[in-house]
């Protein structure tokens, strides 16, 4: 991972990043973008902190006046300087100095700058540790790659170095837990499917909690899926030649009085079952255990942190796969705890193998708070996008908390509404449920099913439909193509919040 380290002077040899502080503007008028601002009509270039040794004042701000560099968060300016010593400058736009700001800047700089073995960032005085925590956040997360073939385009980028005069060790050793928990949650779900079966998604869970303090693993598999009755995870996976599997990864801390379940929904790859997927549905299936991956990041993230709460994560993992001994629509799937599913559409299964683990997280563990994280629709992508996961809740408070967390992380929600006059669709003839209704709303519809299965805990329940946010198609900000890690960000900043 990039080494980002705090220095109190300016290094040699490197090339220099210089920021401007001022927010600039969201428009695209010329004379007002020309010259960011901060606070008031003062150039940002009067804030920038001691102009580099080598480098005339004047001629600094001729370069900038010229190039109309706005200031805007993640803008960037690169000033060539050859047969100077300091040969590139590249100036990055803060924008309003928030810390989503300076996560921006930090991902603009990481590849502005990929080129570089080394750079220096000089930062203006009054940064805070939230901004330098966004900064580093978006430096590492925008150098993650993910390859299995030859990187002949790999950056060159290795160090950045951040010039200041105060501390910032805490704020840095925060990014760098969320950001190794992220990047965890993104080899997870990048990971090819012919690799990624649900024995070797357990397996990189015990082998990334090994030594970790108050961390215990529990991995079940079929026989004692079968003799406890997880019937929704049974049934998901019984086309496949790779069983099933549901691991609870479980930190407790001394003294915590809080207990958060997570859970995550875990198909390491769905064909659709029965009712199958054309090819174009199916080419990127392997992202559909996007919500284990979150869960169990986030919960490493807690223990590595030190949070005092207790977070139990529930993955239930299985293959949707097409063969003779896989579920039928018209099939009924007894669950944990009792209540029966009729499957009216194999390629629901998410929220059968999700079913099971929420029952069981509701009555077994008795928590404090019940989340769910899940690849679940594509009806959640024709609502909100690319970028803005779904959340439902009936909690209010619940639900502004996740809402606010997710903001701050840098990642969005959208509320959904949970209509009851839906309800009455979700009944079977013979059987308590149904997983597919023909009344639309697929996301609404999936996420009242759930409902019902987190007891009586639905008053503190909530579930996050992360489908198309857990997938980028390219670079967008502090996003590569691939894997987001979606989620984990989020969860670690409302977990943070919670007090013993």
């Amino acid at each position: 991972m990039l080494d980002v380290r705090v220095a109190g002077r300016l290094p040699r040899g490197v090339a220099v990043v210089a920021l401007p502080v001022g927010p600039g503007t969201e428009d695209n008028d010329p004379d007002a973008a020309a010259v960011a601002t901060h606070e008031g009509d003062s150039p940002s270039v009067e804030l920038l902190v001691d102009v580099p040794h080598g480098v005339d004042a004047e001629e600094l701000v001729g370069f900038l006046d010229e190039s109309e560099h706005s200031g805007k968060a993640g803008s960037t300016q690169t000033w060539i300087r050859p047969l100077q010593r300091l040969a590139r400058l590249v100036f990055v736009g803060v924008g309003d100095g928030g810390e989503a700001a300076w996560r921006s800047a930090g991902a603009a700089l990481a590849r502005t700058a990929k080129k570089e073995e080394a750079v220096a960032l000089v930062l203006p005085d009054g940064v805070g540790a939230e901004a330098v925590r966004g900064l580093a956040e978006g430096l590492w997360l925008a150098s993650y790659r993910y390859r299995l073939g030859n990187d002949d385009d790999k950056p060159a980028l290795r160090r950045v170095t951040l010039v200041s005069g105060a501390p910032f060790d805490e704020a840095l050793a925060k990014a760098r837990i969320t950001v190794t928990q992220i990047r965890l949650a993104r080899d997870l779900t990048n990971t090819p499917s012919d690799r990624k079966t649900p024995d070797w998604f357990a397996k990189q869970v015990i082998r990334e909690a090994k030594g970790v303090a108050d961390l215990t693993v529990t991995v079940r598999e079929p026989a004692q899926l079968s003799t406890e009755g997880f019937g929704g995870i049974l049934a998901v996976g019984s086309g496949s030649a790779h069983g099933p599997r549901l691991v609870e990864l479980a930190y407790r801390p001394r003294g915590a009085k809080l207990h958060v379940v997570l859970v995550g929904k875990g198909i390491t790859f769905d064909t659709g079952g029965i009712c199958i997927k054309g090819r174009d549905g199916m080419k990127l299936m392997r992202k559909d255990m996007g919500g284990a991956a979150a869960v169990v990041a986030a919960t490493l993230g807690a223990a590595n942190l030190r949070l005092p709460v207790r977070v139990t994560a529930l993955a239930p993992l299985a293959e949707n796969m097409v063969s003779g001994t896989a579920m039928r629509p018209g099939d009924v799937v007894r669950h944990f705890g009792g209540i029966t599913s009729e499957v009216r559409n194999t390629d629901a299964e998410g929220r059968l193998v999700l079913a099971d683990a929420l029952a069981y997280g509701s009555t077994r563990l008795k928590p404090d708070y019940l989340i769910d994280l899940a690849t679940l629709t594509g009806a959640q992508s024709v609502a909100l996008g690319k970028r803005t996961a779904a959340l439902f809740s009936d909690s209010d408070a619940l639900a502004k908390e996740l809402a606010t967390a997710a903001d701050e992380a840098g990642e969005k929600v959208w509320r959904l509404p949970l209509p009851e006059d839906y309800v009455e669709a979700l009944a079977g003839d013979d059987t308590d449920l149904i997983n597919a209704t023909e009344i639309g709303a697929g996301s609404v519809t999936a996420a009242l099913y759930l409902r019902e299965f987190a007891g009586v805990h639905r008053d503190r329940w909530a579930h996050i439909d992360m489908s198309a946010p857990a997938w980028a198609d390219g670079a967008d900000g502090e996003l590569v193509k691939g894997a987001t890690g979606w989620g984990v960000r989020t969860l670690l900043r409302w977990l943070s919040t919670l007090t013993p």
